[in-house]
């Protein structure tokens, strides 16, 4: 879902502090470059349902549910679903590493971060099945780490 951030400099992604709103949108222009990546990988013809796939997942995984995300500002079941599942997913990710510029939160820490944002970041039907799986979130995270 991250392919484009190959387009962003290790400079950027791996900076200690705050991004100026500049680098911030460097670093959001990973969507529109994955979805190009995507384009441009070699697939005979890029309706093949694995890249119609990946493509909509890259493209929309840092939508949110309220309408204020990005790359196109889509709003609720505007999102493709793939994008909605994996705004969870990447978030619960994102959450939980320790950063050049964050520390690490606990399982539970990024649990309640999701519930918070359910209906404003999430889809609240994703943040359902979030909840109803967490423990394996937290079990597939700490054999990843």
């Amino acid at each position: 879902h991250d392919i484009g951030k190959v387009s962003v400099s290790d400079a950027i992604l791996n900076k200690p502090g705050s991004l100026s709103a500049e680098e911030r949108t460097l670093m959001s222009s990973h969507v529109h470059a994955g979805e190009n990546l995507i384009e441009h990988m070699g697939w005979e013809n890029i309706n093949d349902l694995y890249a119609t796939l990946a493509k909509e997942i890259i493209g929309s995984h840092h939508e949110r549910w309220d309408g204020s995300g990005y790359l196109r500002g889509l709003k609720g079941n505007e999102i493709p679903l793939g994008g909605r599942l994996m705004a969870v997913a990447d978030v619960y990710d994102a959450l939980r590493a320790k950063r050049p510029y964050k520390e690490a939160l606990s399982h539970d820490e990024a649990h309640d971060f999701i519930l918070r944002n359910s209906g404003t970041h999430f889809d609240p039907m994703v943040v359902e099945a979030f909840d109803r799986l967490e423990a394996r979130f937290a079990e597939v995270f700490s054999s990843e780490s």
